[in-house]
Parts: structure tokens; sequence; C-alpha cells
């Protein structure tokens, strides 16, 4: 009876700890998110505020619909650099368009079919010719670049009409861009969850060679992540350019590797495979809360960019350690 007893006692502390570990493992980016959140609060007065929140969902918007693109590159174990540059040349391709008298309309579907085919080149090179998908974007990346410099010599775009800045602003008090970014997270969420598209995507992440053996055309859908994620890029750049009301050659410097440490953060494997839309949009405003308190406090880029590194190496660290125990 009392052996009953003692075993009884010893499984209760092991279940506890087993319980604990898997609500850690199941909602661990829940749990920094709420944590960033706190802190903010505790340390400004200005951070739980309406306006400060809005500004948050705005600065969000941009990388946050560029990393919806990412988490379907990442997801079958590829790369995307190239979708800074794409948004900069998106946002000039656009610019240029209107100012040469194209609706709006007829200027914004061109654009997306530009981002779209580019996003194409990436991933035909990078499948067909077996080129590293590293060095096919990061080619990409430089013409891109170097395009949307050679358009207007490096100058900025003026002049864009009413109709299409509007898509920079608010909707209520909502910044359009956000609500924009919301709605593609949720298309973006049903596609991978619910339909058989999204299966294969992470089928092939999961083992490219199995999933070649089971008939799926490998070559062929890796390559749609990258024309999603060429889409996305497009999108960013039409509504940057509307934010800031003029299209900047030099726009996107760097939000290549915001999306990228977004998807990390946000738990998806940088092997493939594994991860998901909805970590992405939490990781996205994970790193937006963390600059944003850094601004609040008036403390310097430079600790920004170490703490985002740290953050990016936790993250990585934890992926890894929950990957493994798995």
């Amino acid at each position: 009876m009392s052996m009953n007893l003692n075993t009884e006692v010893m499984e209760k502390p092991k279940q506890s700890q087993f319980q604990i570990g898997t609500i850690l493992k199941k909602y661990n980016l829940f749990i920094i998110f709420v944590a960033f959140f706190i802190i903010g609060t505790l340390l400004s007065e200005h951070f739980l505020t309406v306006q400060n929140i809005l500004n948050i969902l705005q600065q969000s918007a941009f990388v946050g619909i560029i990393a919806i693109g990412m988490t379907f590159v990442i997801l079958v174990g590829g790369i995307d650099l190239s979708v800074g540059a794409v948004l900069a040349l998106s946002g000039m391709l656009a610019a240029l368009m209107m100012s040469s008298g194209l609706t709006p309309f007829l200027a914004i579907a061109i654009t997306i079919l530009a981002g779209a085919f580019m996003g194409f080149v990436s991933g035909f090179i990078s499948t067909k010719f077996k080129v590293p998908a590293f060095i096919a974007t990061l080619a990409m990346m430089v013409s891109a670049r170097g395009f949307a410099l050679l358009t207007t010599d490096g100058e900025p775009i003026y002049d864009l009409p009413p109709i299409f800045t509007a898509l920079g602003e608010s909707m209520g008090n909502i910044p359009i861009p956000a609500i924009i970014w919301i709605v593609l997270t949720i298309i973006a969420v049903v596609i991978l969850k619910y339909t058989t598209f999204g299966r294969k995507l992470y089928a092939v992440g999961g083992n490219e060679e199995s999933a070649r053996l089971s008939g799926i055309a490998v070559e062929k859908y890796i390559t749609s992540t990258y024309i999603l994620a060429g889409i996305m890029s497009s999108i960013a750049g039409i509504l940057m350019a509307a934010w800031l009301t003029v299209g900047q050659p030099t726009a996107g410097t760097g939000l290549e590797l915001d999306a990228i440490a977004a998807v990390v953060i946000g738990g998806t494997s940088l092997a493939g495979g594994r991860g998901g839309i909805g970590g992405t949009f939490i990781g996205v405003l994970i790193m937006s809360m963390i600059v944003n308190i850094f601004n609040l406090l008036g403390l310097s880029s430079y600790y920004q960019s170490i703490f985002m590194g740290a953050i990016i190496v936790i993250a990585l660290v934890m992926n890894q350690l929950i990957s493994n125990k798995k």
C-alpha cells in the first residue's frame, strides 16, 4: 500500500513537469509576446495608448506582408534575399507608370504581375538549374535594386495621385496597410492549413525526395512559393509608396533580413517543413514592439540591432530545442 502511495507521489510531479513543458513548447511564442507587452507597458506610459498601438501596426504592416511570402519560401527549405529590392522596384514601377498617365488600378495590377515574374525568375533559376536559392535571390536582389535606381537615375518620383496615396492612410483610425496585412495573413493561414497546396508545401519542406517519389511536382511547388514572395513584396512596395506619397528607389533596404528574422522568431524552421503564418504574424509584432519600446525610451538604434540579434539567436535555439524534444 505504501509503495503504491509513493509511486503516485512520484508520478504526480512528473506529470506536472510534463504539462508545464508541453505548455511552454506550445505557447512559448505567445508567452514571449505577452512578456514584451508587459515590459513595454511598465517602461513607458506612452506604450499602451491607442495611437502607439496603431503606430506599431503601421510599422509592422510592410515587414509583415513581406514575411508572409518569406514564410512560404522557408517552409519548402528556401530563402529569398530579393524581397526588399523587389519592394523598392515595385514602388518605383507603380509611381513611374502613374506619373506617365496610367490609371492607379492598371499600374497596381501591372506592378503585382511584375513582382510575380521576378519571383518566378528566382524560383525557376534555383529549381531548374540547381542554383542555390541564396545565390539566385541575391542576384535578383542586386538586379532589382539596380533597376529601381536606374528608372529615374536614383531620384524619387513625386506627385502621385491622391486616389493612390489614400492606400497609405487610415480607415477610421486603423492604417489601411495594417488592414491589408491582416487580411492577407488570414488568407495565407487558410491556404496552408486547409488546402492541398498547403499540405504539399509542408511535404516538400519536410522531405523533398519523399515528396517527389509520392508524385508531387516538387520544382513547381518550390517555384510557386517564390512567385508568392514576389507578389507579397510588390504589394508591400505599392503600399509603402502610397504611405510615403513618393516612389523611393532606396525603400526596403534591409527588410529582407527583418522578414527572415520575423519568420524565424515565429517558429518556422529554416530547414523547412515546420512552422506557419500565425507564428510569423506574432514574430513581426514582437520585433515591432521591441523597436517601439527602444524608440519610446530614446535608446540608440545600435542597441536595437544588438538586442534584436540576441532575440533571433535565442529564438533559433528555442526552436531547435523544441524540435529535438519532439
